[in-house]
């Protein structure tokens, strides 16, 4: 089985954790939860803060939610997330996608919020969480789309961010406009039944402008992500805090608004 060869390109400094930490089962899973029942087993990969897997316990009360990720150091903040939540039926272990260390069929459901974008061999993810599906299971994997993403208005700077971004996600191995070919991915893994859907986050009053542009502006200076771009020449930090300007810049805007498309697959098994 290949080995994970992708740099998560973000890493989890807060300002990473700061985003992700904001996301839902109801903001980032809704093309999923329609689908939940009660009793159900859900795997879900890359669960970061625990926040979406959290949700996805509170829906399957009487099922099981097994949370996996690479990083140990999120997997304990996750923990904790459903700790203070009073969650029981949830666990969590270490995991590659590529070769996920559970049986055949295990799961009712296996779901990946943002986690393609990021690995190494995206077919390879899909044919893993395939096998660990049941029959007659679902398959459900969401993820930003960096090429379609859009805002107003065009301050300069934002284009040199989006170009830079999309470099150096490529330089570590990803593919940061994920979203439009997840049908491609996860025909070329073998499933048939693949229901595709879009849905998007968007930024516009003063307080989710100030949240987004904030996190980003301290993201490019001082994550994962800014060391990937010096570290592989793609940047020197006099660039990168030009743009965490023009983030602040934007996020001081009146009439500023971002959007974030994302491609979903809702696979039958």
């Amino acid at each position: 089985m290949p080995e994970e060869t992708a740099v998560y390109t973000h890493g989890h400094h807060e300002s990473v954790l700061r985003s992700h930490t904001w996301r839902t089962a109801a903001n980032s899973a809704a093309y999923l939860t329609g689908h939940l029942e009660p009793h159900m087993r859900i795997l879900d990969i890359g669960c970061g803060p625990g926040t979406i897997t959290a949700d996805l316990a509170a829906l399957v009360p009487d099922g099981e939610v097994t949370a996996v990720d690479r990083a140990p150091g999120v997997l304990a903040q996750a923990r904790a997330t459903a700790d203070a939540r009073g969650l029981t039926n949830v666990a969590f272990a270490e995991a590659d996608v590529h070769a996920l260390d559970f049986p055949d069929g295990t799961f009712d459901v296996v779901h990946a919020h943002q986690v393609l974008q990021h690995v190494g061999d995206p077919v390879q993810a899909l044919r893993e969480m395939r096998r660990v599906c049941r029959p007659g299971g679902l398959i459900a994997a969401r993820d930003a789309d960096y090429a379609a993403m859009t805002w107003y208005p065009a301050v300069r700077g934002l284009d040199a961010w989006l170009d830079l971004y999309r470099r150096v996600a490529r330089a570590n191995g990803g593919e940061p406009d994920a979203g439009r070919r997840l049908r491609a991915w996860a025909r070329q893994a073998g499933l048939t039944e693949v229901n595709s859907t879009a849905s998007a986050w968007c930024y516009a009053t003063e307080e989710e402008r100030t949240w987004w542009s904030g996190l980003w502006a301290d993201r490019t200076v001082s994550s994962g992500y800014a060391q990937s771009a010096v570290r592989g020449g793609h940047a020197d930090m006099d660039e990168l805090s030009r743009i965490a300007d023009a983030w602040r810049e934007w996020g001081a805007r009146d009439d500023a608004w971002f959007g974030v498309l994302h491609g979903e697959i809702l696979c039958r098994v």
